[in-house]
């Protein structure tokens, strides 16, 4: 049984690393801030809307989202930002990272369970576990389905 999946692997704040599963990623795409349409009276984690070859995607700041500074914060407006774009039954959303890393083939079956004693509150939600890798340092493994199921866009998409 071929438990081996790829995932695309990212900084999280400055020390962290995440991944998410290549399966849900339909696109990684430059985005420059000013042209990011700004949404009133959503949570500050989310940026507003771009336009994505024609349609409307929306764009979290996915450090903000999981309880980090925000990235666009540090941003200076002409600066481009990397995006995510996931996808899930035909809904899209694009999650603002600060930097890819790499893709990597890792074993599904050596993924940890997350446990409230290691992660914030805010970002347990949305892990399906975490890896070891070689360095011993932790790799998080986001969950993309649930990132874009979360409550926060279910009035909005």
């Amino acid at each position: 049984m071929e438990t081996k999946e790829k995932f695309l692997s990212f900084n999280l704040g400055v020390r962290d690393t995440a991944i998410i599963s290549l399966q849900h990623i339909t696109e990684v795409l430059q985005v420059s801030l000013p042209e990011i349409c700004g949404v009133p009276q959503m949570p500050s984690s989310v940026l507003g809307i771009y336009n994505w070859r024609g349609e409307m995607l929306w764009l979290v700041d996915l450090e903000a989202m999981l309880g980090y500074p925000p990235i666009s914060q540090g941003a200076n407006l002409l600066s481009k930002i990397m995006a995510i774009v996931l996808e899930n039954k035909g809904k899209y959303l694009g999650l603002l990272v600060r930097q890819l890393i790499d893709i990597e083939w890792l074993d599904t079956q050596e993924m940890k369970p997350p446990t409230s004693e290691l992660f914030y509150p805010k970002i347990l939600p949305f892990l399906q576990g975490y890896f070891i890798n070689d360095s011993e340092d932790m790799i998080f493994n986001l969950d993309a389905i649930t990132i874009i199921q979360a409550p926060m866009w279910k009035v909005h998409n």
